[in-house]
């Protein structure tokens, strides 16, 4: 892996970072954006509640859809977005992909009430006569709200411009920071995802209900009121990151035309070529999937656990949000005190441990608790050197594609664990699952071990 240089006493920890504005301005805006990103799913859920879900009907279709139309886009054009941030300035891409997620939220409301009650027919003639027949008897339509389908295009097209904005962030951070400081850079990025993440998912029903009261008041709809949180914090991060100061190279500004296809191939050799970058990129892949993979496995791991309920599940994630939290602390305080490598193999030797003692936390809230706390302490020793290798190894020119076919491959990371895990557990049990998951880390840990050992004996074609 990747070595970064070692630093003086003076250039180690948060306080270079935190003492450049620049890198400031693009924290700043990064929070707003996260917080909006958080909210955003909550928001969906909030405005179906209100105007689409019938009583005593489950909202789980309803949401299944719109989860749908926002993960489409990222598995769909991860790649192809990060062709075009290595054409454009990272800043005009992050800036205009804000505040046109500002505004297509704050249409959200007054397109609801254009098209209240109206309803389009969907026709059945593609389904299975058998299952259509079951679901929906002799009918040849079943009627969708117009209202639901702006969501539906509204939360595709939200999600389709934050691949675009996810590469130009990552791209950015190594032009505003000492590449020394990568480190804390990134600590510091991951320790503000994960405490939106949590405070997103804990505090944005109660935050929306606020807001909803507070419409109320001035005698304005209450979607509107809602909807100001989440478009506003799109905007305002956009406006903040207007007097971003960003030194790219012209040479890779307004250059000819992208060709995609050409485009994604270059990154992908680049990939093939430069092994600390390819190790550091399967690391994250395999990091992603175990918690994508935990995602749903924490509501078996509530439903045994005596003090939890499945829908209590959200415990058990908040605290390995928090442990990552801790973890990326620590790395950007110390982590430049070790090497990269040791950090890795450590963090996916506790990550296989954590595994092993969830997987005999079944019966014991505490213990369940105390292995999620670990297993997200883990990840961060992973995860933070991982993409501060990245980012160091990266040409300029090439972060773009190399950022993009990594937003890419973490969603599909990210996809298919959700969908094979709950099989998988219903099949296997729990136990056998999380074990699986551990022999996973520990080989992982032990192969980039050896792989990034290797490409010291054997330096890279591209660095020759």
């Amino acid at each position: 892996m990747v070595q970064l240089p070692p630093s003086s006493e003076s250039n180690q920890g948060f306080k270079p970072v935190l003492s450049n504005g620049r890198f400031l301005l693009l924290w700043s805006g990064q929070l707003f954006s996260q917080i909006a990103d958080r909210i955003y799913l909550v928001l969906m859920i909030a405005l179906v509640a209100g105007h689409f879900q019938a009583p005593g009907q489950p909202i789980s279709g309803w949401v299944s859809a719109i989860m749908i139309a926002f993960t489409i886009p990222a598995v769909l054009f991860g790649s192809l977005a990060g062709v075009y941030v290595d054409r454009w300035s990272k800043k005009g891409v992050m800036v205009i992909s804000n505040l046109a997620r500002g505004a297509l939220v704050l249409t959200i409301p007054p397109l609801l009430w254009i098209f209240d009650d109206q309803k389009m027919a969907i026709p059945l003639f593609w389904l299975p006569e058998s299952w259509r027949h079951w679901q929906y008897q002799s009918q040849e339509a079943f009627h969708v709200p117009i209202g639901f389908v702006i969501l539906l295009v509204q939360t595709f097209l939200t999600s389709t411009i934050t691949q675009f904005f996810a590469p130009a962030e990552q791209a950015t951070i190594p032009l505003l920071v000492k590449r020394r400081n990568l480190l804390s850079a990134n600590s510091l990025f991951t320790t503000t995802m994960m405490g939106t993440l949590i405070l997103g998912f804990a505090i944005g029903e109660p935050l929306l209900g606020l807001a909803g009261q507070i419409a109320h008041l001035v005698k304005i709809p209450w979607d509107m009121g809602k909807v100001l949180v989440v478009g506003g914090s799109y905007t305002i991060a956009g406006i903040i990151l207007m007097f971003l100061r960003v030194k790219e190279k012209d040479i890779y500004l307004n250059s000819e035309p992208p060709h995609p296809l050409e485009d994604i191939r270059d990154g992908i050799n680049y990939l093939r070529y430069n092994r600390r970058v390819r190790n550091a990129l399967i690391q994250l892949i395999i990091l992603f999937s175990i918690f994508a993979a935990l995602s749903v496995l924490a509501v078996r791991l509530a439903e045994l656990v005596p003090e939890l309920k499945a829908e209590q599940f959200g415990f058990i994630l908040a605290v390995g949000g928090v442990g990552i939290a801790i973890g990326a602390a620590l790395v950007g305080q110390l982590g430049a005190k070790i090497p990269p490598l040791y950090l890795s193999l450590w963090g996916s030797i506790g990550i296989s441990a954590s595994l092993i003692l969830m997987s005999l936390s079944t019966g014991s809230l505490a213990l369940a608790l105390i292995s999620t706390t670990l297993l997200g302490f883990f990840a961060a020793l992973v995860g933070i050197p991982m993409q501060t290798a990245i980012q160091a190894e990266t040409p300029s020119d090439m972060r773009g594609k190399v950022f993009g076919l990594q937003n890419n491959a973490v969603n599909i990371a990210l996809s298919l664990p959700l969908a094979l895990a709950g099989i998988a557990e219903t099949r296997f049990g729990l136990r056998s699952v999380l074990l699986s998951l551990a022999i996973i880390s520990i080989c992982g840990g032990l192969v980039s071990w050896y792989m990034s050992l290797s490409s010291v004996v054997r330096p890279n074609k591209v660095d020759k």
